[in-house]
């Protein structure tokens, strides 16, 4: 970060550091295929109208890059770097210009270009080897979320907005799949994960890799997978452009057929639902707290007066803090229990559980929640957690906790309570 101090704020920092991250990650994963895709190309240019196939093909993976350069060569021609760089970039595949392109990348290459520093950056990001023999898929997931949570405390942005530190999401997948053991370990069984705020993917992947590959700590196998050959496809949306562009390349990276990342959805959830109509097996989140929806204002208002047909129905709660329609966004994305059901794990502060008067917005949807008997546990098997805002970090530490209480998640400026609550479809038991 020093050598970009002065020309780039420090909350700009991420407009080179993440897409450089992204670039570098992608370059070392398509390293090994790189020649194949190049003859690929030559072979077929001109003789198929349609190139995709074969060059998903030879790459392995759902996306590819068709330009001469990676990182090596885009270095030993430095007087071009700046241009022989978009070049790099325009020959990825469409999936993944899409995405790169949700960094507004062009104009950091210029500002770096323009200031004799692109040369450098590169050379600095060129010299990490970020192949995934070397940096597994979960590692470099934490990296992302490291990175995003640090640039967002520099920005000094919501509350909650920053990743979700991963002993919380091992926990909230743990009570979001606790006891569903039976249904998961069914021959052939084929499971939907959703995140409505999903952020850099963190639940997502985590919730799979509960259930496919098992609980690792520092590399080692902790926990065994649930069903190692369940199907497992993951849904999301994010609001973010950068946070959406970090989720989505690293789901790209993580299968062979990008079903995933096709699947996870850039906008704003409560106003443009990506994935209406579509119910979901387990759904998990961690909306931002201390956020307002006014720039959702007149959606919401207008599903409310839908009634039970539109998402918000049961009520709206104050402007300044829309976690309670999060929550209902999930519950409407339920299946009927005569489908199987769905669970829900959604952890929040204070203000959604306990303010509002009886009557009142917040006081109403927590009312129909309890009416209609879904909530099968506040808090199952935790300890409690505190969160202590140091200058440039956040640690947290177990406290102890006791079956059917709500955890408190602390923090400086003042204390709130997080609840990870597990919601089955239609049934109060766990």
């Amino acid at each position: 970060m020093n050598l970009i101090r002065d020309t780039f704020k420090r909350g700009k920092y991420q407009d080179v550091i993440l897409p450089l991250t992204v670039l570098r990650r992608l370059d070392c994963v398509l390293a090994p295929t790189k020649a194949k895709v190049l003859e690929t190309q030559a072979r077929f240019k001109g003789k198929l109208e349609n190139l995709d196939p074969q060059l998903r093909r030879a790459s392995g993976f759902a996306f590819y890059n068709t330009s001469r350069y990676d990182f090596d060569k885009l270095l030993a021609d430095a007087p071009h770097l700046a241009a022989n760089l978009r070049n790099y970039i325009a020959g990825f595949s469409p999936n993944m210009r899409e995405v790169l392109g949700k960094f507004d990348f062009d104009n950091t290459i210029s500002k770096l270009h323009e200031a004799g520093l692109l040369f450098q950056v590169m050379e600095r990001f060129k010299n990490v080897d970020l192949h995934p023999d070397v940096i597994d898929n979960p590692t470099m997931g934490t990296i992302f979320e490291e990175l995003i949570r640090k640039f967002n405390e520099a920005l000094n942005e919501y509350p909650g907005e920053h990743f979700t530190p991963r002993d919380i999401v091992h926990l909230m997948v743990d009570l979001l799949l606790g006891g569903d053991e039976g249904r998961i370990r069914q021959r052939g069984v084929v499971l939907t994960v959703y995140d409505p705020c999903c952020g850099s993917g963190g639940m997502l992947t985590i919730s799979k890799e509960h259930i496919t590959l098992g609980v690792r700590r520092n590399g080692d196998l902790v926990r065994g997978p649930i069903n190692p050959a369940a199907e497992v496809h993951l849904f999301g949306q994010e609001v973010n452009p950068e946070t959406w562009a970090v989720s989505k390349s690293d789901l790209f990276m993580k299968s062979t057929d990008g079903r995933d990342a096709e699947n996870i959805a850039f906008g704003t959830t409560l106003s443009n639902d990506r994935h209406a109509k579509t119910q979901f097996d387990y759904l998990i989140a961690n909306p931002p707290y201390g956020k307002d929806w006014k720039r959702d204002e007149a959606a919401v208002r207008a599903e409310h007066e839908r009634g039970a047909a539109g998402r918000s129905g049961p009520g709206l709660p104050r402007i300044s803090d829309g976690q309670l329609l999060f929550l209902l966004h999930m519950l409407a994305h339920m299946k009927d229990p005569e489908k199987g059901g769905s669970r829900v794990a959604i952890i929040m502060n204070g203000s959604p559980l306990f303010t509002g008067d009886a009557g009142s917005g917040e006081s109403e949807i927590r009312r129909w929640i309890l009416e209609n008997d879904w909530p099968a546990r506040d808090h199952a098997r935790a300890p409690r957690f505190r969160a202590h805002q140091g200058p440039g970090r956040r640690r947290y530490r177990g406290c102890g906790g006791t079956a059917g209480r709500v955890d408190r998640l602390s923090e400086p400026a003042r204390p709130a309570q997080a609840a990870a609550a597990g919601l089955p479809a239609g049934n109060g038991g766990c």
